[in-house]
Parts: structure tokens; sequence; C-alpha cells
């Protein structure tokens, strides 16, 4: 599996970048040059700068063409909704994030193994060939959340009003941004439906309060344990875990 998953964020990530540049055909990673005396030189080629740069841009990759950016974003305003600080630290939210867009992304990444990856490893198909066989499921799940007028904004905002016909035939530099703003503003939705129960909460706690002549008693203190029972009673992890999967269109 993590052979897998390395060689499926490679591929990934030289598509997104080297796109225009593998139009052409047959370029390859190191071209040996042989000297009049016999010695061998070695030049790198812009293939190979490609991957490198790529490399270095899968965590960009990973938060903004798959589920993280949602789920990072909910659970972040869920921490502060509930009014802790710092607990669970940003390393347990960030690491919660990655592996349950793993979960929500699995089916996506198994096509894109079945479809391009094996295929490219078994020297089935070119590298060329698996990237556009690729493209397909990231573009599929891209679009199956990203709303119509997100789409139509960033394609008016790059002037190409009534160039496509499809919406298949969008680029990436469109379809990404389009699907981040998709995402971000379905993360405030949940976000705000999750706000509203450890609101009233802190409003009657101040009421309470203020009837009882503590105002310099601050209500955070008091209300922390009552929205720490409530979540536990009501099994929040589930429920949030859960909301969020069926948010993407699992288990419909």
């Amino acid at each position: 599996m993590r052979k897998f998953w390395t060689a499926f964020f490679v591929v990934l990530a030289s598509w997104v970048i080297a796109e225009p540049a593998l139009a052409q055909q047959g370029i390859s990673a190191v071209t040996v040059v042989t000297n009049d005396d016999g010695s061998q030189d070695y030049t790198m080629t812009l293939q190979a700068l490609f991957i490198m740069t790529a490399l270095s841009l899968i965590p960009a990759f990973i938060m903004m063409m798959t589920s993280f950016t949602r789920i990072i974003v909910v659970l972040s305003i869920l921490r502060q909704a509930i009014g802790l600080q710092q607990s669970p630290s940003n390393q347990i939210l960030v690491g919660v994030s990655l592996f349950l867009s793993m979960f929500i992304m699995a089916p996506v990444f198994e096509e894109i193994n079945e479809r391009a990856l094996q295929p490219y490893l078994s020297e089935q198909m070119t590298s060329m060939d698996a990237i556009e066989e690729a493209k397909g499921p990231m573009r599929a799940f891209m679009l199956s959340q990203t709303r119509v007028k997100d789409l139509e904004t960033f394609v008016r905002i790059a002037g190409d009003e009534g160039k496509y016909a499809d919406t298949d035939e969008v680029p990436l530099t469109i379809l990404i941004p389009a699907f981040v703003t998709s995402e971000l503003k379905t993360a405030f939705q949940i976000g705000f439906m999750l706000f509203i129960p450890f609101l009233i909460i802190d409003l009657v706690v101040a009421s309470i309060l203020m009837a009882m002549g503590m105002m310099m008693l601050s209500p955070m203190i008091v209300s922390l344990p009552f929205k720490l029972m409530l979540f536990v009673l009501v099994d929040g992890w589930n429920l949030i875990f859960g909301t969020l999967a069926t948010s993407f269109g699992m288990g419909v």
C-alpha cells in the first residue's frame, strides 16, 4: 500500500504540473552523452525537473483536490464552538482529517489504480495515457462537489464564457479553485449548524449567572463542562464523521 500511495501521488502531481508539457512525446528523464574520450555525461531534462517540483507540491494537491479542506475546516469550527483552544491539538485534527480523507477518497483512488496506475506499472500503457485515464475519476469527483455557480464564476473571471460546451472540457486551472470555493462554503454551512447548540448553552449559562449576580465569573468556564457533556452524550464524534462522509455521497 505504501508503494501504491507513493506512486499514485507522484503520477497525480506530475499530471497537474506538467499537463501542457506532456503533450510532447518521447521526453526521457536522463540523456546520456558519450564524449570522444569514451567518458559519459548525464543531462537532466525537463521531465525530471517537473517531477521534482511536483513532489514538493504534493501536500497542496492533497488539501486542494480531495475532501481534506472540508473536513479540517469543520473540525476547526467544532473545536472553536466547544470553547477548546488546544484540544484536540492541530496535529490530531490534521491527522484525523488526512485519514478520513483517505477513507472518503478510497473509491476514487481504487478506480485510478485499476484504470491508470496498474496498467502503467505493468507497462501496458505510456505515462501520458495513464495520466489521461487518471484524470477522469479525479475530475468526476471534483465536479460532483462543485457548485455550478462557483464554476461559472471562475469561467467568467477567466474570460472563457461560452467556450466550454460541457463541464468535462473545463481545465483544471478553473475547476480546482471552483472546487475549493464550494468546499469552503459547504464547510461553513456545516460549521454553522454545529455552532447553534453550543451557542444556546452559552446563552443559557450567561443568563443564569447574570440573574444570580455573578457577573465577574466567565460564562465560558461554567458552560464548557456542559458542552463537553452534551457532545459526549449525543456521541458527537460519530455524528460528525458520519455527517462528513455522507456529505460526499458515501452511504447514500
